[in-house]
């Protein structure tokens, strides 16, 4: 089986919630060598963005969204021995903090973005879904992070990006994080407005971002 053929299969897994299909072929990419990282980016994230984007347009609902990251799961399974053996050769490059603003319950593409992280050398600092401003702040200092990682999946939630930046500021610590924002609808020109270090559209966009503005920090 081909690469082309192994993403395209884990895609229209996830979008299908065929935890089988997904395995399946998260295997035989193993054995063809291909690198997991580019399974993820390739093949599952793929389908949980079709999946997400279905849910944004109101085409698919919560029960769509929670089988496509069983699914994704249930293929990371599969992935996982082989990342955490590859990242053994890698030197740790920072720490990023992840979480889902307050009001926001979703967690695919967060899970995704610690996942990749780690696999490229950070260590994350993965804080949940549905976190209060004060969270952020605290446990960036707590665990002294390079950089605060905010997704939003939502809208509605949007504006908690913002209100974590403002709460920086107040406290007069915004210059010692980089702080970057994602999720579905959130997009350059709204990590501009709101003074944010920048935005990935996808998880590698964001682990590039990252390496970026921790050597900008340096």
């Amino acid at each position: 089986m081909d690469k082309n053929t192994i993403f395209m299969n884990l895609e229209t897994a996830v979008v299908d919630g065929d935890e089988g299909k997904a395995k399946e072929n998260a295997s035989e990419a193993l054995k063809a060598k291909i690198d997991p990282l580019d399974v993820v980016e390739n093949g599952l994230s793929k389908g949980l963005a079709v999946v997400g984007d279905r849910f944004e347009r109101g085409e698919a609902y919560l029960p769509e969204l929670m089988m496509a990251g069983d699914t994704f799961n249930a293929a990371m399974e599969i992935l996982k021995p082989e990342m955490e053996a590859q990242k053994k050769e890698i030197t740790k490059a920072g720490t990023v903090l992840v979480g889902t603003v307050k009001g926001d319950v979703h967690d695919i593409g967060k899970n995704i973005l610690a996942t990749v992280l780690e696999t490229h050398g950070f260590t994350v600092v993965d804080l949940g879904v549905d976190v209060p401003i004060l969270n952020f702040v605290e446990q960036a200092e707590k665990a002294g992070v390079d950089v605060i990682a905010l997704s939003s999946l939502m809208t509605s939630t949007m504006p908690e990006q913002r209100n974590v930046i403002e709460t920086l500021k107040q406290r007069n610590v915004r210059e010692k994080y980089a702080v970057i924002v994602g999720g579905g609808p959130v997009t350059a020109d709204w990590a501009n407005e709101i003074g944010a270090d920048g935005y990935g559209q996808t998880a590698m966009d964001a682990v590039a971002l990252v390496r970026k503005v921790i050597s900008e920090k340096k």
